[in-house]
């Protein structure tokens, strides 16, 4: 008889979606891959995934680079000093495509935008706490309802208290005025976002960095502007470059921005820039010595694969400022064509029409139901997210469409035709 297992190890080498425990036999290595891509089968193709900033298709030269730097610790700069270099560079670029001098500009590549972003909050914290000290009192971010959760992620773990500008119609995130009335001697700052999640929509940066301005001449309380860019950082500055909303603003002090949305970077790149060393807390940094040699560490986490930074050098020589210009472009003539089609059918409302970046949002007429219409199109291969609006508007389903680099024009035709074919049989 054959002895039992240890304990949490079955028998077998087949295993399925069921199993919870490691088989006790391997096997080889085409017969595992055979397994998992057969596990995976099933799930959306990435390059119809609607629901997605993030970057989903990329060519074999910049696939073969980052196979070759997966294995490359990103932390390890002793070890890898061109690859540090490489990021250092990439940062001074983004100081420059941002407004400011790219020898004053310091920053860090992070996992996503959103570590960014928590940087950056708490960078906003120490220096309140620095220059006014809390005295007792409970430091506030001021934001819009239309902040990412990343966002009231930081406010939580940091004991912040997250002051928000609710959604109104015809206005989801924050202006001008709203930001000045949150705002007193407690607040550590305020985000401005250059790209909503929720419909594609910029903020009024400038004007709400002038309302700021007002607020420090007449009452001498000086909150500084952060601006999360996730993903219009690397869109405005390519189509829009008459938008003022960056460095070129005295009152923006940092930005983040993620380089696997628009940066065209597979996932898990984010980056955060400030203006300068004393823009920046000293109190980020750590200093380390058991790598080889004594550097500073500012980023939250730590070991990690440099090949996303290595992607990102790649996509900045490899297309340049007319090639992103152009990768952007047509994505936004794509997402504005698709939005006229669905306004057409005059069945829906748009939110967001891919004018800014190239995202569509849309709410429905009374006799259309929007997550009927997601599931219809998702038996069709289709992922497209509903959700809906923040308060005071939580009574309104949006349904969310992402245009990304990889989808064409035919492609945006074909999903505008499945719209079109659910219409026509849904009210029958």
């Amino acid at each position: 008889m054959r002895a039992p297992s240890p304990a949490g190890r079955v028998s077998g080498s087949s295993p399925d979606e069921h199993q919870s425990t490691i088989p006790e036999l391997g096997v080889d290595a085409a017969k595992a891959a055979e397994l998992v891509g057969a596990r995976l089968s099933q799930d959306v193709s990435p390059d119809r995934n609607l629901a997605t900033f993030l970057t989903t298709s990329y060519e074999p030269e910049a696939a073969q680079l980052f196979g070759d730097y997966l294995r490359y610790n990103l932390v390890d700069r002793e070890q890898y000093p061109a690859i540090e270099l490489m990021e250092q560079q990439c940062i001074r670029m983004l100081g420059a495509l941002w407004g400011e001098d790219p020898g004053r500009v310091v920053g860090s590549a992070t996992t996503g935008s959103s570590e960014a972003a928590l940087m950056a909050g708490v960078s906003l914290l120490r220096h309140w706490e620095t220059s006014r000290g809390s005295g007792g009192r409970r430091p506030s971010l001021v934001m819009g309802a239309n902040a990412h959760v990343c966002w009231h992620k930081f406010c939580r773990y940091w004991g912040v208290e997250p002051r928000v500008a609710p959604a109104l119609p015809g206005r989801l995130g924050l202006d001008a005025s709203t930001a000045r009335e949150l705002c007193d001697e407690t607040t550590i700052g305020v985000i401005g976002i250059l790209g909503s999640t929720l419909d594609g929509s910029y903020e009024p940066v400038a004007a709400i960095a002038g309302a700021l301005d007002e607020l420090e001449a007449e009452r001498g309380v000086d909150v500084p502007l952060h601006v999360d860019a996730a993903s219009g950082g690397f869109v405005a500055p390519f189509l829009d470059p008459e938008l003022v909303w960056d460095f070129r603003l005295a009152r923006v002090r940092s930005i983040n921005a993620s380089g696997h949305k628009y940066g065209l970077v597979p996932p898990g790149l984010g980056w955060v820039l400030w203006r300068d060393h004393e823009t920046r807390s000293g109190k980020l940094t750590f200093r380390v010595n058991y790598l080889g040699s004594q550097h500073s560490h500012e980023e939250l986490t730590f070991s990690r694969s440099a090949a996303p930074v290595v992607l990102q050098y790649y996509n900045f020589v490899r297309f340049g400022f007319q090639g992103f210009r152009s990768v952007h472009a047509r994505s936004r003539a794509v997402a504005v064509h698709l939005a006229g089609q669905l306004r057409e059918t005059g069945r829906f409302e748009l939110l967001g029409d891919g004018s800014e970046l190239p995202v569509i949002a849309l709410a429905a007429h009374s006799d259309v139901k929007l997550r009927q219409l997601s599931t219809y199109l998702a038996d069709l291969g289709w992922a497209v997210p509903v959700y809906e609006l923040p308060p005071d508007l939580e009574d309104v389903e949006v349904l969310r469409i992402v245009v990304r680099n990889d989808m064409t024009a035919a492609a945006a035709d074909a999903f505008a035709d499945a719209v079109r074919d659910y219409l026509s049989t849904s009210t029958k």
